[in-house]
């Protein structure tokens, strides 16, 4: 599995700890939408999209199933994070 593509959408307004929202496509075939970037207390990470239960919880819709998938996946997102950062800086 390789990572494609990914499309970072920067937030606007930072009220709140989200600071983007990310696409990312995989062997160009498939995509997994609205991947939250969101600031921590030392530095950003991401949160798979998920969907809240009716008991209230939130559940994630689609996770990878290993660490290695997670951690490659989340250095592509933050990195394309910081391209966006600076681009948008630059404007």
């Amino acid at each position: 599995m390789n990572i494609t593509e990914v499309r970072v959408r920067l937030v606007k307004k930072e009220e709140g700890k989200l600071r983007a929202a990310a696409s990312v496509t995989f062997d160009d075939c498939f995509v997994v939408h609205d991947v939250k970037i969101i600031e921590g207390q030392d530095n950003c990470f991401i949160a798979m999209p998920s969907k809240r239960t009716p008991d209230g919880e939130y559940r994630d819709i689609v996770h990878p199933l290993n660490t290695q998938t997670r951690e490659a996946i989340s250095k592509a997102v933050l990195a394309e994070y910081e391209k966006a950062k600076r681009e948008a800086a630059a404007d």
